[in-house]
């Protein structure tokens, strides 16, 4: 399985929190209420970064392995692992909610029946698209 360490730069504020920020992943950015929350804030943030490079047919950057002084200073810089593979695995089997529009007849005997629309409207685009699905 694919993993990649990037440097995730985390800047201090007063009140606490952190501000987390990604020199090899130009406009990756993210914040948490403690040091804790913010390495878990900036591991989910580089994940969806890269997901969204994917998707957008991006070269991902390479991780580098040196950060310049503007970068370290005052700040700490700490390696955030992630795994793409399983993010991406994750994020296209998330349930997403789509609109559908039906005749209110019909709407009240799918109603009265208990139809499951999610179900349902899924079984019919698997079929529909003949997607061939594993133990069918």
């Amino acid at each position: 399985m694919l993993s990649l360490t990037y440097l995730a730069v985390f800047e201090p504020s007063t009140d606490g929190s952190y501000s987390i920020y990604f020199p090899d992943l130009p406009g990756c950015i993210s914040v948490g209420d403690n040091l804790e929350e913010a390495a878990r804030m900036a591991a989910e943030a580089a994940s969806l970064h890269i997901y969204s490079m994917e998707c957008d047919n991006e070269e991902i950057p390479s991780p580098s392995v040196n950060l310049s002084k503007e970068d370290t200073e005052g700040n700490i810089v700490m390696p955030v692992t992630i795994h793409p593979e399983l993010f991406r695995m994750k994020k296209d089997n998330e349930r997403i909610k789509t609109n559908i529009t039906l005749p209110a007849w019909l709407k009240r005997i799918a109603e009265e029946q208990k139809v499951n629309y999610s179900r349902l409207l899924e079984a019919a685009l698997i079929d529909y698209l003949q997607i061939p699905v594993p133990g069918r």
